[in-house]
């Protein structure tokens, strides 16, 4: 997730092939008929519940779910535990959206995992156009709630010059993701409480928020240079940690983002030019 504000309206049109793709048309709503209808006198009928739909997934995407229903997912975008401190607009709800050719080599990924004893669990996959937009008219606001967590030791001013956000994002094609490594069985993993003290993405895994995964050195989305996949400082259990990762992307067909040592995306992806910002629900 690199964002450039200086930069993001050219590179959007110039360096990355064209603007967002919009997502498929919702269905047109279709008036109730009045055909029928009850005379006055008549009692009310009583009302439907009230439901929700969604638009079908544009062609060649699908929930990663539908292709492996065992890898661990906290899609911290659809909550008010990441960076901003809300949900993200665009997420309508916290699911792994991704092309079919990544979901299937991510299976793959996984069988490998879950034979070493270890199981991936994902943070964030397909990100729509619009989330990166709400990134960016965060980045020009004051609020730094959550900075004690995620920037402690870098200044909002500098996440886009720094390459830890950027515009238009990997994510949009869809074949980019943000993951890392849960030993199994699976420890139970206490629910974010916003009410409780931030503590920095930087300090000890006994001290960060308490996920269930093995440690990488610092917690995800962490923007300092201790995220970056090959950064000096870290001890020899979390460089071999993130090295089991690397390794098991890197077989499985994925390129890591050396910045962020939970990026990664797939080798040959099929819609490269193409930036998409249909809802993930």
């Amino acid at each position: 997730m690199r964002l450039l504000i200086a930069a993001v309206a050219c590179l959007a049109l110039a360096a990355c092939g064209g603007p967002a793709r919009p997502g498929p048309p919702a269905p047109p709503a279709t008036a109730p008929s009045t055909a029928g209808s009850p005379s006055p006198a008549a009692p009310p009928s009583p009302s439907p519940s009230p439901s929700v739909s969604f638009a079908p997934l544009p062609t060649g995407f699908v929930a990663l779910s539908d292709v492996d229903n065992s890898i661990l997912s906290d899609v911290r975008y659809a909550t008010p535990h990441n960076f901003v401190g809300r949900p993200v607009t665009g997420y309508l709800r916290p699911r792994c959206l991704l092309t079919r050719q990544a979901a299937e080599a991510l299976h793959r990924v996984q069988q490998s995992a879950l034979s070493r004893g270890y199981s991936l669990k994902v943070y964030d996959c397909y990100r729509p156009q619009q989330a990166v937009d709400d990134f960016v008219r965060w980045s020009g606001d004051a609020d730094q709630r959550m900075k004690g967590e995620f920037y402690p030791r870098v200044d909002k001013s500098a996440l886009f010059d720094d390459g830890y956000i950027g515009g238009p994002t990997a994510h949009s094609r869809g074949s980019t993701l943000d993951l890392t490594l849960v030993a199994m069985p699976a420890r139970t993993q206490p629910p974010y409480r916003a009410a409780d003290p931030l503590v920095s993405c930087t300090a000890p895994a006994d001290q960060r928020f308490p996920d269930n995964t093995i440690d990488m050195g610092t917690g995800f989305d962490c923007f300092d240079p201790l995220a970056h996949t090959a950064a000096a400082g870290l001890s020899a259990a979390e460089r071999d940690n993130r090295a089991l990762l690397t390794g098991l992307m890197s077989a499985g067909g994925f390129t890591n983002y050396p910045k962020e040592w939970w990026h990664y995306t797939l080798n040959g992806e099929p819609f490269p030019d193409t930036y998409y910002n249909f809802p993930v629900a």
